[in-house]
């Protein structure tokens, strides 16, 4: 209401906030936002292994889904103890960005920031990094 009137809005001025409110949707900026950064990396899990890591004959998807999956099963106990930063801790179940990797329905075979934090953290390992270290970075990239 201005002056005592009520205000419309245009159709030009509708569509436009429109687009906006599904853009913002789109990019998560509309939706409830996943953990904080400051929430902690977990602890890796004594003796975690990749057992339960989709096995290789089983990844359906692009090289790069592949690759993730390998990458992953090579150092479990280093992905144990890093946090997911797309959402995954909303999942029942979820304990770190090993879980994304697990079956039954392994997150990670769909969504792009699991398996760009996988691969960057392997990356990171294999160039001599420390957990502390492909934490911050981690953090640093996706946090």
């Amino acid at each position: 209401m201005v002056n005592g009137a009520v205000s419309f809005l245009s159709r030009r001025e509708f569509l436009a906030l429109s687009c906006v409110a599904v853009t913002g949707a789109r990019s998560g900026w509309l939706r409830r936002q996943p953990q904080s950064p400051q929430s902690p990396h977990p602890t890796p899990r004594p003796g975690v292994d990749a057992s339960k890591v989709l096995a290789a004959d089983q990844v359906k998807g692009s090289e790069d889904v592949i690759a993730a999956f390998d990458e992953v099963r090579q150092i479990p106990a280093v992905i144990d103890g890093i946090r997911c930063h797309c959402g995954c801790a909303e999942r029942p179940g979820y304990y770190s960005l090993l879980t994304c990797f697990e079956q039954p329905t392994p997150m990670a075979l769909h969504c792009d920031q699991c398996q760009g934090h996988a691969r960057y953290a392997f990356r990171l390992h294999k160039s001599g990094k420390s957990l502390d270290e492909i934490r911050a970075a981690i953090d640093a990239r996706y946090g």
